[in-house]
């Protein structure tokens, strides 16, 4: 009791009971505020923003010396192309059509300029055979600001201009949004998928919509609140869906562990109120742990040095912290509810009827257990093999960043880019800008008409040439189109040779400085600056998870564990990733359509996901075999009889986070599917090969050195319980929980 107090269980046992005895206010309280945010978000409105610095690289150097030289905003640019089957785009009826369709975009809302092939300013917007040329349309306002009627309107009346042997597609950044599936359609598969899940897992409606609707009010708000943060700082166009992924998955776990929990309080006997209170005290307080080591995984983004992952960070930790209050005020609120109803009709009728349950059956996770105890290490030796193969393309992991080559191929944006692509080169839809510093004199103006003849001969570019800009300027541009796709290893190879080689050999005796950007420049450095922070980060998120683990069991060899089972968690899933999209084996299905890297930013917040993640797991099954071994100092039990009990409902959580992330990978968007595919990945390989077959295994053969803690840090280490156990609540061997089965007819 005593230690109880100290780490404030009594504060966690208190808040819950009061929850539950005020039931209805505290979800008129959780109504008011999902009310409140809403209409605060919808009011606000978003102000998502793509915006970021990459300080002391080229690409960086090139967007600050542009912006003073050129002034003026531009707003959103798109473009229209076309091509014919036969003849020429020059034809007369090609071109009256064409035109026909052009002016009529020129006359829609806020277009400001459309530059055509067929006027003396887009002259050279004609490919070499004649069959393909492109228009841009640009706007006066940012893309962000445009209705999407209005982007509708540009596609349509481009669309309208087709016949037979006449394909005209769109393509631009503004349009490829309007093409993706409608909001919310991944996140309703996956709350469908996880409802038939907790179904199956407790045979009762009110028992499987608790966890949902704690999870539907915490992804509520914070969706709000996320609205309301691209007002203070740069947030993203994912941070959202991304958080709402989150959001999904940890809220209906977390919901699931207490709500696991209380059912097994009110069959051994004890009452609604007492039982939820319990849980909340128990898994409640795992629950805050493990919350909290999400968080700390998801702010170690920080480290990274990167403006645009901080929103990313702040916006998920944020439907964590949510979806943790959530699971520990508004649940014990809907238990009081809902009462003896989270139980099954026939778990209540056998109640009525037997009484409490005075111990547990031997079952099928207790057979598994005694499996694992007994063939240790065969099992790891099998699990090693698999998570080792799942990895082996990982070493095959290269960086950089999806463009609409990767689109649907049935979509208008993909069609323009490979309509593009075959009329004026794969390189066209990546162009490297080549801006150089001229401060004057002839010397310097002959370096920079050597620097556009070198680079036009240079291989692996198609051609260069210098831009127009303004008369006296001190800076030049040169757009040079690679032979390669901007996602081509070649293209990265080439950026490397023009800024080692060719640039500082036309700069020499002169003046002049000349530095290479471009889009597809600035993706490159992107991941360059970020897989130079990937080790920084990667120490300081396994450091901390470490002390948390070592604080919370006492151990030197449960953490370290825990940090080796993370590592090899993501290197396989990472493995599987590489496999999907890069050597795109997925298919259209997941967005998968071609060969291309993995996006720069994806290893960063993937990792503190799978940490956060793995460590939940590792919480839950190492707390009940650390209640075991406080209780019997028999490592072998512990082990065995932890597994037993908290196997089942680890597996049924993992199956509602793989159901959660895989609907987000079903939504034809490469970069949420990668998310999807990575994450569904990550947690089954955790649950169902680490949690259930490895973690034990080594734990078996670790024996009581598991528990080991030297005895000069044991007297300096704080006292700190995740879950600790209740009155009469250690289990005999053989205890598991019954009622998280997969199948409602054997309760």
């Amino acid at each position: 009791m005593c230690e109880d107090d100290l780490d404030g269980g009594w504060i966690v046992a208190s808040l819950a009971r009061w929850c539950f005895r005020h039931k209805w206010l505290v979800i008129v309280l959780w109504v008011a505020a999902l009310l409140g945010a809403g209409t605060a978000g919808r009011i606000a409105g978003d102000t998502y923003s793509n915006v970021f610095s990459l300080p002391h690289t080229e690409s960086s150097k090139v967007m600050d010396l542009l912006d003073k030289a050129v002034h003026e905003q531009s707003g959103e640019s798109d473009t229209v192309v076309w091509h014919v089957d036969a003849g020429s785009v020059r034809d007369a009826p090609v071109r009256q059509r064409i035109t026909s369709m052009l002016d009529r975009i020129e006359h829609q809302k806020d277009v400001g300029q459309v530059v055509s092939p067929y006027d003396p300013a887009g002259s050279t917007q004609v490919s070499k055979d004649g069959r393909t040329a492109y228009a841009t349309v640009t706007y006066d306002v940012l893309g962000a600001k445009l209705d999407k009627s209005q982007v509708h309107a540009l596609v349509d009346t481009a669309h309208s201009a087709r016949t037979d042997g006449l394909k005209v597609e769109v393509g631009g950044d503004v349009v490829a949004t309007v093409e993706e599936p409608p909001a919310g359609l991944s996140e309703f598969v996956g709350i469908g998928a996880a409802a038939v899940v907790l179904f199956l897992a407790f045979g009762s409606l009110f028992g499987m919509l608790t966890p949902i609707l704690t999870a539907l009010f915490a992804i509520g708000i914070s969706s709000s609140m996320i609205t309301l943060l691209t007002h203070t700082m740069n947030v993203p166009d994912f941070a959202g869906q991304l958080a709402m992924l989150v959001g999904l998955g940890v809220g209906i776990d977390y919901a699931l562990f207490i709500v696991t929990r209380h059912r097994k309080g009110i069959l051994s006997g004890k009452s609604p109120e007492e039982s939820a209170v319990t849980a909340v005290n128990t898994s409640g307080r795992a629950v805050l742990f493990a919350g909290g080591t999400v968080c700390i995984a998801l702010l170690g983004m920080f480290t990274v040095g990167l403006s645009l992952l901080y929103g990313v960070a702040i916006s998920a930790a944020m439907t964590v912290v949510v979806s943790v209050l959530a699971a520990i005020t508004l649940l014990p609120a809907l238990l009081g509810v809902f009462g003896m109803r989270v139980l099954s009709r026939r778990q209540r009728r056998k109640f009525a009827a037997s009484g409490p349950r005075t111990g547990d059956a031997v079952g099928a996770a207790m057979r598994w257990s005694s499996f694992v105890q007994r063939r240790p290490k065969a099992l790891a030796a099998v699990a090693i093999v698999v998570m080792a193969v799942l990895a082996i393309p990982t070493f095959s992991l290269r960086l950089g960043s999806s463009d609409q080559g990767n689109d649907q191929t049935s979509s208008t944006t993909r069609k323009a880019y490979d309509m593009l692509a075959a009329g004026f080169g794969p390189g066209f839809n990546g162009p490297l800008t080549i801006l150089a510093e001229v401060p004057g004199g002839a010397g310097d103006k002959a370096a920079l008409g050597s620097l556009v003849s070198t680079l036009d001969h240079t291989e692996g570019i198609a051609y260069a040439a210098a831009m127009p800009m303004r008369p006296n300027s001190t800076v030049a541009l040169v757009r040079a189109v690679p032979t390669t796709s901007p996602q081509d290893e070649a293209t990265s190879t080439l950026i490397d040779h023009l800024r080692d080689d060719v640039v500082p050999a036309a700069e020499r005796g002169t003046t002049m400085r000349a530095y290479v950007g471009g889009q597809t420049a600035t993706f490159k450095d992107f991941a360059s600056v970020l897989g130079s922070k990937m080790p920084i980060f990667i120490g300081v998120i396994i450091a901390l998870g470490f002390v948390l683990l070592l604080l919370a069991f006492r151990s030197v060899v449960v953490p370290l564990t825990a940090a080796v089972m993370n590592m090899v968690a993501a290197g396989a899933s990472f493995g599987v990733l590489v496999a999907t999209f890069q050597w795109a084996w997925g298919g259209s299905l997941l967005g998968a359509t071609r060969e291309g890297p993995i996006d720069a930013f994806l290893p960063v917040i993937m990792l503190a996901l799978l940490f956060g993640l793995s460590m939940d797991y590792q919480v839950f099954l190492v707390s009940r075999m650390h209640e075991e071994w406080v209780h019997t100092r028999d490592s072998a039990r512990a082990v065995r009889v932890g597994l037993a009990e908290t196997s089942r409902v680890i597996n049924s959580a993992a199956v509602i986070m793989i159901c959660v992330f895989g609907a987000f990978a079903l939504s034809g968007v490469r970069v949420l599917g990668m998310f999807g595919i990575g994450l569904a990945g990550a947690v089954a390989l955790d649950a169902f090969i680490l949690r259930t077959v490895l973690v034990p295994s080594l734990m078996h053969l670790f024996g009581t050195a598991n528990w080991w803690l030297p005895a000069w840090l044991d007297k300096r280490l704080p006292h700190m319980a995740v879950e600790p156990a209740e009155a009469g609540d250690a289990a005999p061997e053989g205890g598991q929980l019954p009622d998280l089965a997969l199948v409602s007819s054997a309760d």
